[in-house]
């Protein structure tokens, strides 16, 4: 009779463990979902201005896959260039972009002013952008601020490469300052070699056109590369973060997107913003 009453007292308190562990189970599985959809509201409140512009203006679009894509980028960029507002706007293009019809190219999204671009001179010791003749052209015919880069290649030979660039390209007055594209880690050198390579090609472009140049990079590869070494410099940096919606101090340019809509440019732009308004973007130009 003992051992009844013992074993009913043992299927009890095993009962009620296992009832209290499914209710703790449920109820950290509520919290998790009140938690994750605070979090969403949270979000959706903090872009609640570039989601109501989207739907607003762009509800008429179709979107297929590469456009649903888009449209996120889209909330972002209007949310970036909103905190900005006071800055320049520009862009940067290659031959990727095929022909510009340049008389035509003047607002980003049909709505922010164009002030500057970047357009891409040559690749490595030997190679020219296709249409860099007709887009440096075509940018002084439309008036727009502009600026040329070199891709840079770290497993060819740094001063070819200062050399084909300025064999390239003649700034002129109103030009900014050339800049240095350095995004890839060497194959066959140390990363002590590649940054004698990139002084050598800084040095080579300072002297010839007496302006110091500018670099281009990932904010990942700045820091960890180039930062101490290169902070004579001033840094022209890529961060796509969808967190990022202001640009650090000490970066002169920010490339805050890739994917934005420039008028009477065919596909996704880079878009960049200047750390300053026009007026302080044309003192760094040439004189």
């Amino acid at each position: 009779m003992a051992k009844q009453n013992y074993k009913r007292r043992t299927t009890t308190t095993r009962k009620s463990k296992k009832k209290f562990s499914t209710v703790k189970k449920r109820l950290i599985q509520l919290i998790s979902v009140i938690g994750v959809g605070l979090i969403f509201c949270a979000i959706i409140y903090h872009y609640r201005n570039g989601l109501a512009y989207y739907f607003s203006f762009k509800s008429d679009k179709v979107l297929d896959k590469e456009a649903k894509e888009k449209s996120l980028s889209d909330v972002r960029n209007y949310q970036v260039l909103k905190k900005n507002g006071d800055k320049a706007i520009g862009f940067d293009v290659s031959e990727y972009q095929d022909q510009i019809e340049w008389t035509d190219v003047k607002t980003l999204d049909n709505d922010y002013e164009l002030s500057f671009v970047f357009i891409r001179a040559t690749v490595g010791k030997d190679r020219l952008d296709k249409r860099f003749e007709e887009n440096w052209l075509g940018a002084k015919e439309n008036h727009l601020i502009r600026g040329a880069y070199h891709y840079y290649r770290p497993n060819e030979n740094s001063i070819e490469q200062a050399e084909l660039f300025i064999n390239t390209v003649r700034l002129e007055k109103g030009d900014l300052p050339p800049v240095l594209d350095i995004e890839r880690l060497p194959e066959n050198q140390s990363i002590e070699r590649l940054k004698i390579g990139l002084k050598r090609w800084l040095t080579m472009v300072e002297v010839h056109y007496k302006m110091k140049p500018i670099i281009y990079t990932g904010e990942r590869y700045y820091d960890d590369f180039l930062k101490d070494e290169f902070s004579d410099y001033l840094f022209w940096i890529a961060n796509y973060n969808f967190y990022r919606e202001q640009m650090k101090e000490d970066w002169l340019f920010w490339q805050f997107t890739e994917k934005a809509s420039v008028s009477e440019i065919k596909g996704n732009v880079d878009v960049n913003i200047f750390n300053g308004d026009v007026e302080q973007l044309q003192f760094i130009t040439k004189e």
